[in-house]
């Protein structure tokens, strides 16, 4: 590449600013790629912690569930007179420019409110309801999570991939054409330099 650059001060001037530009562009990318990065590693402990809690709430919901179905006999039926979720709403914030998704779900209100009617109804079923609401608040969360995740890790890659072709390509190769020119413009003022000295002794020989 550097043989194909035409040693003129005016080419040296232009690549140092070039060389310059990808030394901030690399430095603002890997500055991007730390701060990606942060945000990505905390949001997966926080995706494992709504797991667990995920987890834990489901094996509630079923114990409440299956007392539900001793006592009230199986409540297929009730079931049918829960309400579909249709509440659910999607958002955006911008992280460093990457879209990260915000899941809103309607709050369920402050005061117990079931579908089937509380003489249909007993506690046990009335807590198994319960914790399949805050199953479904804890899935809407866990989903904004990890798409969150998905997508800072592909900008992250992305970023990565900038930063490393600034840093192993553009950046060397800069640098190579400012050698390159710079050795060139000496050696060009050093046989300006003898040629003008013969030129004098010449001069002054005549």
């Amino acid at each position: 590449m550097s043989a194909q650059v035409v040693p003129t001060k005016g080419n040296l001037m232009a690549i140092k600013k070039s060389l310059d530009q990808a030394r901030v562009g690399f430095e603002l990318l890997d500055r991007k790629r730390n701060i990606l990065v942060r945000e990505m590693m905390a949001l997966i402990d926080r995706a494992a912690e709504i797991q667990s809690k995920i987890d834990s709430t489901y094996s509630q919901a079923y114990l409440a569930l299956q007392k539900a179905n001793i006592s009230l006999g199986i409540c297929q039926e009730l079931a049918g007179t829960v309400p579909e979720e249709d509440s659910l709403a999607l958002s955006y914030r911008s992280v460093m420019g990457v879209e990260i998704p915000i899941v809103s779900i309607d709050p369920r209100p402050q005061q117990l409110v079931v579908p089937f009617g509380m003489a249909s109804s007993n506690a046990a079923l009335d807590e198994a309801y319960l914790r399949f609401i805050e199953v479904k608040e804890l899935t809407a969360d866990l989903a904004e999570v990890e798409n969150s995740v998905y997508r800072l890790a592909d900008a992250i890659k992305k970023t990565q991939k900038r930063a490393n072709a600034l840093k192993n390509i553009m950046i060397p190769r800069f640098e190579s054409n400012v050698k390159f020119i710079s050795d060139a413009l000496e050696e060009k003022e050093r046989e300006e330099f003898s040629r003008l000295k013969v030129i004098k002794r010449h001069k002054a020989a005549l």
